[in-house]
């Protein structure tokens, strides 16, 4: 897994609404990149509505959050209009930009191995470093 320091890689992803982001978009600014595995899955869904509960604080303080999981852009689109998420949603079919955070892994639940991501949060900072993994 990335650690405290390190670059944070570089992606290209495309939002709920088919708008395509950038790690370079986010320059010069804070913000957290957080990892889940599903959209509107009881776990996932409950980390969404924290961050949703919990957004002006984060925009008070100028942090922007950006959520990323292998789901499809339509799949974004229903899970934040159902939820009313005020932040950002970026599909990673491939799970590429997963991979390149080391996120992407083999995963056991119920004696079944798959797959999957390991729900991870990164604070990105303005120069573009790791400032904080959870």
């Amino acid at each position: 897994m990335l650690k405290t320091g390190e670059k944070a890689p570089s992606f290209k992803l495309q939002d709920s609404e088919g708008m395509v982001h950038s790690l370079e978009d986010y320059q010069g600014k804070t913000f957290v990149v957080y990892f889940y595995p599903k959209d509107d899955t009881p776990g996932c869904t409950k980390e969404a509505c924290s961050f949703r509960d919990n957004y002006s604080a984060f925009e008070e303080a100028g942090v922007e959050i950006i959520g990323i999981s292998p789901d499809t852009v339509e799949s974004h689109q229903k899970f934040s209009e159902k939820y009313e998420l005020p932040f950002t949603l970026l599909a990673d079919p491939d799970h590429k930009v997963c991979e390149a955070y080391e996120i992407w892994g083999l995963k056991k639940s119920f004696g079944r191995e798959y797959e999957g991501v390991f729900r991870t949060t990164f604070i990105i900072g303005p120069e573009g470093k790791i400032k904080k993994v959870f």
